[in-house]
């Protein structure tokens, strides 16, 4: 990594609302709170019925899991929706497109200077309580695309859901036919631009690379601008065999610098 020649460019530097900090933990705990409430209420358990007679493979059942879990999530919040007392404020829920960064795109309402609403993307992750290590590291979006993401909109707010799951099967007494249940066990919501530098590496073999998160089950949390984060994000690309020649390959193509 050259610093002169990273120090010397002049690139786009985004700044985010003042309000930014505040609206993302108004996310989170808005996430945190609706998951919490469905696996207190019971509402945390997906039926797959199925005419096999062992029931549903374990040892294959995190290459099927993502699916569920992403169905599940959407359900939940949609069903927030429905609510009349809606104490999160949630006013929209729509699924991500294909090929969008997020499988769920949050709408909440909140009073702002500017604004009178707050968009949260929102990836879900899901691992497996059963099988050792599963999702343990997973990618979580391409280094070029959210940088961007936030060259666009510094108050660009993108949640990671990681929800554990266990599976069981169990007969149906009436139809004698095999049921799984997969059961929603643990989740945590995390905003991507606050995760620590020591969680987050880079995978330089897909595309522009991959971001992807030590180990999803422990996060530290560190406050940070957008700017900072662009810096932080850039750090660990020209770090890897990418190095600075490849970053400002990237650079160019997704105009990150500025005109002279």
């Amino acid at each position: 990594m050259s610093n002169t020649e990273y120090d010397s460019l002049i690139l786009k530097v985004p700044k985010e609302s003042e309000d930014y900090i505040e609206c993302s933990d108004f996310v989170v705990n808005a996430v945190e709170g609706i998951i919490q409430k469905a696996m207190d209420e019971g509402r945390n358990k997906i039926i797959i019925n199925t005419n096999l007679r062992l029931g549903i493979p374990m040892e294959n059942v995190n290459k099927i899991a993502g699916p569920f879990i992403e169905a599940w999530a959407h359900e939940i919040f949609s069903d927030v929706l429905e609510d009349e007392t809606n104490e999160y404020q949630l006013i929209n829920v729509e699924a991500g497109e294909r090929l969008n960064m997020a499988d769920i795109i949050l709408q909440f309402k909140r009073k702002r200077k500017r604004q009178s609403s707050v968009t949260a993307n929102v990836d879900v992750k899901a691992t497996s309580n059963d099988i050792k290590n599963s999702g343990k590291s997973p990618n979580i979006t391409s280094f070029a695309r959210i940088r961007t993401a936030y060259i666009k909109d510094p108050d660009y707010l993108f949640i990671i859901l990681s929800v554990k799951h266990k599976v069981y099967s169990e007969r149906d007494s009436e139809t004698k036919m095999m049921m799984g249940v997969m059961e929603v066990a643990d989740f945590n919501a995390y905003d991507l631009k606050f995760i620590s530098s020591k969680d987050i590496s880079y995978n330089p073999a897909l595309g522009s690379g991959q971001l992807q998160i030590k180990d999803i089950h422990y996060v530290s949390k560190e406050n940070r601008t957008t700017w900072e984060f662009c810096q932080l994000l850039d750090k660990k690309c020209m770090a890897s065999r990418t190095g600075y020649e490849g970053w400002i390959r990237y650079a160019k193509q997704h105009e990150w610098i500025k005109d002279e």
